[in-house]
């Protein structure tokens, strides 16, 4: 069966009828006239930058995270001596 696309309530390919099937959701449209309308095209694309401005958001704050500084923090909150691991200047002890 073939799915089409729905915009405002209509059919982007223009196909009428009250047994066609027809979604909102872009990746379960199976219909190539719907796929190649501007309507289809412009929501594809919005749905892409959605999901990279997503993306961006949350690489953002994982990489603003101070790893090292909560280590070292984690490591001087622990009762006696802990040695930090290799490539923390000499391998002290906190």
């Amino acid at each position: 069966m073939v799915i089409h696309f729905n915009v405002d309530g209509h059919l982007a390919c223009g196909h009428k009828g009250k047994q066609l099937a027809a979604s909102r959701e872009l990746n379960r449209v199976k219909c190539r006239s719907c796929r190649n309308t501007d309507a289809y095209k412009q929501a594809r694309k919005d749905q892409r930058n959605a999901a990279r401005r997503m993306s961006r958001q949350g690489k953002a704050t994982h990489s603003a995270t101070d790893w090292r500084a909560e280590w070292i923090d984690r490591l001087t909150a622990m009762a006696g001596l802990q040695r930090l691991p290799r490539g923390f200047s000499g391998q002290a002890f906190v």
